[in-house]
């Protein structure tokens, strides 16, 4: 395996593929359908903001996203939304989208979203891809990794605090659950430096 900085142009589609499989059930009711959701995350990758993994025989195994004041793995906004789903659509889903949006701190450096293949999960690459963003934080001066996990995952909650990370805060969507489809997310924090 092997955990590289970046992507290519060439590998947007199945980036935007495999965070679609990972977070399209939380993100279906804001993003879908699928074909325009697919469409707007691989024009919105950014991968000054992407750690992957990559197994010897070239297939994505996972990606690492982070959030800086530059941008973000998935960012993009109002311009990029409407160019896929009109003015209209692109409206109430930046204003939906913004109810979800964390915000970088100066203190803390934030993990925004991790993504493992079905085939390649047990495996070490979630472990792997953890290992890199500690390092990237350090690297950059952070002394400490922020992530929020939803309280439905428990499989990534368990491989988080296995790494280190500690729970510091939880947070209830209340009726936002309808749309988003969990009940609550969990701060965590890991200490790097």
């Amino acid at each position: 395996m092997h955990i590289v900085k970046g992507f290519a142009p060439a590998d947007r589609p199945a980036i935007a593929a495999l965070y679609w499989e990972a977070f399209g059930q939380k993100l279906g009711r804001a993003l879908g359908p699928r074909d325009r959701a697919l469409r707007f995350i691989e024009s919105v990758l950014s991968p000054d903001h992407a750690v992957c993994a990559w197994a010897e025989d070239g297939r994505l195994l996972g990606v690492a996203g982070f959030k800086t004041a530059q941008g973000a793995l998935v960012g993009g906004g109002y311009a990029e939304m409407a160019r896929i789903y009109g003015r209209g659509g692109a409206l109430w889903r930046i204003g939906a989208l913004a109810l979800l949006s964390r915000d970088t701190e100066n203190a803390r450096f934030l993990m925004d979203g991790i993504f493992v293949a079905p085939e390649a999960r047990g495996h070490g690459v979630g472990t792997r891809l953890l290992d890199a963003i500690a390092e990237e934080a350090r690297a950059r001066g952070y002394a400490e990794v922020r992530l929020d996990v939803v309280d439905e995952n428990t499989r990534a909650r368990a491989l988080y605090e296995r790494k280190g990370y500690r729970a510091v805060a939880r947070h209830s969507t209340g009726l936002l659950r309808y749309v988003f489809r969990f009940r609550a997310a969990t701060t965590m924090v890991l200490r790097v430096g």
